[in-house]
């Protein structure tokens, strides 16, 4: 039997926009003709596997894009106060540094709790199980917005706490000024990440990326405006940065609520929302868990860089790595929401060869990827740090340590994929024993030994940081390669039971 990709092909995969009729729901979707094409026993296996690769890719392109687009914009809208800051002067560039490192905990807090939203919403949809996703949106936003509450007194304090961390008493108190400008977004981040969720477990990324983009063109332009003409310096820089993602809140939830896309799947505030909070609280706790271990390990070779011998040269050239490291790593976050929707929608519509397929077909193209980028910065390496400071000796600092950076690039093309992999799947609180293990008891020590005791400086800090995030991207593929979908199939199945409100689909 000879199939063509013609006849696998569903021509009404596009946003999940509205609950399928009965009628609509006869004929195959491309979900199922995509699992059908892998079960095919008649095809070889060579046939089989292209007919996926050409289905899937378009799907997984389709979703990972606008997502690249998105985290991008997102993640440049951080790196542009890092350039308007180089640009007022070294002191101002480290305090934006060790000021947005400090303030990423909270933004790892948040996005960590929102993956819980992208784990239920998505298995959810594949299970055309339409009004809980709304219920869920509610429920979380509650529960990170009253997570939010205490971190306010956290950067309130902001100051002392960076004095007992041993970082310099100026650029303290310049960071902690830097951070309390930003308290407001705690409680944008708790709308934006799961409205977010709320959407990518829908497949709808491209209207998030339209916003984020206005957001960062407003951004940029408000913050020249208040540094060259208003002079308002660092402060002016944080003020503009809070403004801005309010208005992506503002934005978004606007699409949401008055959209008719989305009436089967928001059905306006409701009471329900309330019901069970401290138990999604410890459902999301795992995967705040999971994602802050990550970001945060990150930010911790940015705060040891303030304890080196020039404090301000580590700093201020880790800090640009970092950057250049965390506008890379959106492409393979990009690739993390796309599989983690596909992994959870098909294990919601039962389909396990489709779940494990998308998760391979994703891994692999994320390498990809970023082994172009890799090879790309280790041939500008001594040119591509003048985008964020003019000193020739950072310059050349930077391009000592793009070796490292390069390394951590193909990582972080394979890490955060396998991630998504555990978020569609509802493995956060196994990874986040993994990632404690790996980047905690392993890398960082011994990148403290080689750091400090052995006096390779930064290039030993981030050597042990390299090993952690290594062994954790080994233990993840293992743990992929020896899954048993069938039964992930299963316990998909068993989670929406016990989360949902209604045992059946609303559709029946």
């Amino acid at each position: 039997m000879d199939v063509s990709i013609e006849t696998v092909e569903r021509t009404d995969l596009r946003q999940p926009l509205v609950a399928p009729t009965d009628s609509e729901r006869k004929p195959q979707t491309k979900v199922r003709s995509l699992e059908s094409v892998l079960a095919e026993s008649n095809l070889p296996f060579r046939r089989r596997l292209y007919l996926g690769a050409c289905i899937e890719m378009k799907v997984l392109f389709r979703l990972a894009l606008p997502a690249i687009l998105l985290y991008l914009v997102n993640s440049g809208m951080s790196i542009s106060t890092r350039i308007f800051a180089g640009h007022i002067g070294s002191q101002e560039l480290a305090a934006a540094s060790i000021g947005n490192s400090c303030f990423n905990l909270v933004y790892g807090l948040m996005l960590g709790m929102g993956s819980a939203v992208e784990t239920l919403c998505g298995q959810a949809h594949g299970a055309h199980r339409y009004d809980m996703l709304g219920i869920y949106l509610q429920r979380a936003t509650i529960v990170l917005a009253l997570v939010g509450l205490p971190m306010t007194i956290l950067y309130t304090f902001s100051y002392p706490i960076l004095i007992l961390l041993g970082e310099p008493k100026t650029v303290s108190y310049m960071a902690s000024l830097y951070i309390v400008g930003l308290i407001p977004q705690i409680f944008a981040f708790a709308v934006n990440f799961t409205a977010q969720k709320f959407l990518q477990a829908q497949s709808v990324v491209v209207p998030s990326a339209y916003i984020s983009g206005a957001a960062l063109i407003l951004q940029i332009l408000l913050t020249w405006i208040t540094v060259n003409v208003m002079g308002l310096g660092l402060m002016g820089i944080a003020y503009v940065l809070t403004i801005s993602w309010w208005f992506i809140v503002v934005a978004q939830t606007l699409y949401i609520t008055t959209s008719q896309r989305f009436r089967h799947t928001w059905t306006g505030l409701s009471w329900r929302s309330f019901q069970g909070l401290w138990s999604f609280f410890k459902l999301s706790a795992g995967s705040a868990v999971m994602i802050c271990l990550e970001m945060w390990y990150s930010q911790i070779l940015v705060l040891l860089a303030g304890l080196l011998k020039d404090q301000a040269l580590s700093l201020d050239s880790l800090s640009i790595c970092m950057s250049i490291s965390g506008f890379s790593f959106m492409v393979s976050v990009g690739f993390n929401a796309a599989v983690s929707v596909r992994t959870s929608n098909e294990l919601g519509a039962e389909n396990p060869k489709s779940a494990m397929f998308s998760s391979w077909m994703a891994t692999f193209v994320s390498f990809v990827i970023s082994i172009a980028e890799a090879v790309a910065l280790m041939a500008s390496r001594d040119y591509v740090s003048y985008i964020f400071t003019s000193d020739a000796e950072v310059a050349k600092a930077v391009s000592e340590l793009c070796p490292f950076l390069a390394v951590t690039i193909i990582l972080n093309g394979i890490q955060p994929v396998l991630s998504g992999v555990a978020v569609g799947c509802g493995w956060q609180t196994y990874v986040a024993y993994v990632n404690i293990g790996c980047y905690y008891v392993v890398g960082i020590p011994v990148g403290c030994i080689l750091g400090f005791t052995f006096n390779f400086q930064a290039k030993g800090i981030w050597t042990g940081m390299i090993g952690g995030t290594l062994m954790q991207t080994l233990i993840l593929l293992y743990v992929t390669y020896r899954t048993d979908w069938d039964d992930e199939v299963k316990k998909a199945r068993k989670r929406l039971d016990i989360w949902e409100d209604k045992k059946e689909p609303i559709l029946n």
